[in-house]
């Protein structure tokens, strides 16, 4: 069985409660035997998949495999083309060069549904949406990256994996996948 969770922010992408405020998936309801296929932090939100086909995790997460999720990170400041340019040559970040990837400007900007809490609103600092498309997922990866090139995350959706979009599935809510949405993310 394969999931798609829209994960809210502030819920952890494990079971068991780690002694933070932050939710534990145990309370969203899920079948008995699956797991978190990856991970997102507490502070991101959208696609999780979750599964109980151990085999599927170093199929959708081994960079081998070249595997892409897309991010949508709402950043600091609008990024110049050099920024954008910076990010898909693959930064160094923590001694380690990070694999090549894309990175555009989201145009037109997403309409997307307001976040609890609330992002911190700077009147002198504007924000736009960025998207990236990468096929690793290091800890704390794509905030590591846009704060390299001088334009901080602050907010963070993955919205795709694979082939296979978030689309309207709302904050909090899962479903299991349909043999069609499987191969979209399976490829």
């Amino acid at each position: 069985m394969l999931i798609a969770f829209n994960k809210p922010y502030g819920v952890l992408s494990q079971f068991t409660a780690d002694g933070s405020p932050n939710l534990p998936l145990s309370g969203f309801g899920f079948p008995k035997g699956v797991y978190s296929i990856g991970r997102l932090d507490a502070d991101s939100e959208g696609l999780l998949l979750l599964s109980d086909e151990a085999e599927l995790n170093d199929r959708l997460l081994h960079p081998r495999h070249a595997h892409e999720r897309e991010y949508w990170a709402q950043v600091e400041r609008v990024p110049a083309a050099e920024a954008l340019a910076r990010l898909e040559a693959g930064l160094v970040l923590q001694g380690r060069k990070m694999l090549p990837c894309r990175a555009r400007m989201l145009e037109p900007q997403p309409e997307v549904p307001p976040r609890e809490p609330p992002i911190r609103f700077r009147k002198t600092v504007p924000a736009c949406w960025i998207a990236l498309e990468l096929v690793e997922g290091k800890n704390r990866q794509v905030r590591r990256m846009t704060a390299a090139v001088g334009h901080p995350t602050l907010r963070l959706i993955r919205v795709r994996v694979g082939r296979f979009e978030l689309g309207d599935l709302g904050s909090g809510q899962w479903r299991e996948l349909s043999a069609p949405q499987r191969k979209l993310v399976l490829g």
